[in-house]
């Protein structure tokens, strides 16, 4: 009589982890480049607000500038929140 090799039950894992429902980048790459690029604009002194002309100095101001410029070229960014 041939014996059955004894087995723990699990199963061999890929080495990748499995996350329920994987979920699609937010962001696009070009989004990331224009918040990226107005980052730089902003340290520099050079980014300026729309209506009023100002200087940019606030980080959070630069990445909104970035994100909006990014939304009218098309580029894959989700709607603003209201």
């Amino acid at each position: 009589m041939a014996r059955k090799k004894r087995t723990s039950g699990r199963k061999k894992s890929t080495g990748r982890k499995k996350t329920p429902g994987r979920k699609k980048r937010k962001y696009g790459p070009k989004a990331s480049r224009k918040v990226e690029r107005s980052m730089h604009e902003m340290k520099r002194g050079k980014l300026k607000s729309g209506r009023s002309g100002k200087k940019v100095t606030s980080r959070k101001q630069a990445i909104a500038i970035g994100l909006s410029e990014a939304r009218s070229e098309g580029a894959k960014v989700p709607k603003k929140k209201r």
